[in-house]
């Protein structure tokens, strides 16, 4: 089984933050399962750190990004013109265009997507948490 993982449990899951339920830490561990990072994820860490939203990385970005993607076996998932498509055919129940991105992945791909946030439960996706 594949799984998508959104842009805070990735941070959360490489940061041991306790914010990461533990149903969405043991699917993340388990051998079994292949989790799927979004490239829309790392593009928005990478704007997000630059522009110092809130968003604390323990290393510069760079750095960061090559050390987590040397130590973890995260499948990446890169954005096609199909999840483009997807994207322009979603309502606005959420505003945000990195999580729009997600929704459309996760529909095209047929992805469950592990995520905390609740307004993904607003489109026709699998939300596990």
């Amino acid at each position: 089984m594949s799984y998508l993982l959104d842009t805070s449990s990735f941070l959360w899951f490489v940061n041991d933050d306790k914010k990461l339920s533990a149903a969405a830490r043991e699917l993340v561990e388990d051998p079994d399962v292949e989790i799927q990072l979004s490239v829309v994820s790392i593009w928005e860490i990478a704007i997000k750190a630059r522009l110092a939203r809130g968003l604390d990385l323990p290393l510069p970005f760079i750095e960061f990004i090559d050390a987590v993607l040397d130590n973890y076996d995260f499948a990446i998932l890169q954005i096609s013109i199909s999840h483009l498509k997807q994207v322009a055919d979603l309502p606005l129940h959420h505003r945000d265009p990195f999580d729009r991105l997600l929704v459309a992945q996760s529909q095209v791909e047929n992805l469950p997507i592990l995520t905390s946030d609740a307004a993904f439960d607003q489109y026709p996706v699998q939300r596990l948490w």
